[in-house]
């Protein structure tokens, strides 16, 4: 790994979250004076399909899933600091490179799941969480929830873009795990 990556994330680990409403996504209303998304998809029904969908949302595979690559890869737990990385089109482009840290996870046999905040660097500050429940019927959900304001130059700049590309990767987080808990060769 190169060493840029590891000072990276040495900064990041020793960063403060960009935001003071931390863990706001874990129940209850989104804070105000930020924009809001929150979307779900229907993976199925019973304990195994939230076993599985559990089990591939705490590995990021939501994220790898959209074409994120997760450094330093390892099941989601909360305090750990990761960098998410996006290489741009092209090829010649540098890859982003976007700070995270995880404010919160939980397991129960009825909720699986996991929040991200937004560290210095981030091109945004807020919070998505990722949470796969099962409702009293058996229906099992994957849910994302975010709350964030734009941060970076560039973000703002591009405020239209931006916006409409968080909710392009909120669509895509879905369509993975979707695609992962219909397909059971995929364990990640």
């Amino acid at each position: 790994m190169p060493a840029d990556l590891h000072d990276r994330l040495l900064a990041a680990r020793a960063a403060a979250p960009s935001y003071p409403e931390v863990g706001a996504t874990r129940g209850g209303p989104l804070p105000a004076g930020y924009a809001h998304l929150r979307r779900r998809v229907h993976l199925g029904h019973g304990p195994q399909v939230l076993a599985r969908a559990g089990r591939y949302v705490l590995g990021w595979g939501s994220q790898l899933g959209t074409g994120f690559a997760v450094y330093p890869h390892a099941p989601a737990e909360e305090g750990a600091t990761v960098l998410l990385r996006l290489s741009l089109p092209g090829g010649r482009w540098p890859r982003l490179v976007i700070p995270c840290r995880v404010v919160w996870t939980v397991d129960r046999p009825d909720r699986i799941g996991f929040a991200y905040g937004t560290l210095p660097g981030h091109p945004e500050c807020g919070e998505e969480a990722f949470l796969v429940s099962m409702d009293a019927d058996g229906a099992v959900w994957f849910e994302v929830a975010a709350f964030s304001r734009l941060s970076a130059w560039y973000a703002r700049l591009g405020r239209p873009v931006a916006q409409l590309c968080q909710y392009l990767a909120i669509e895509r987080y879905l369509a993975a795990v979707a695609a992962a808990v219909a397909d059971p060769a995929v364990h990640r």
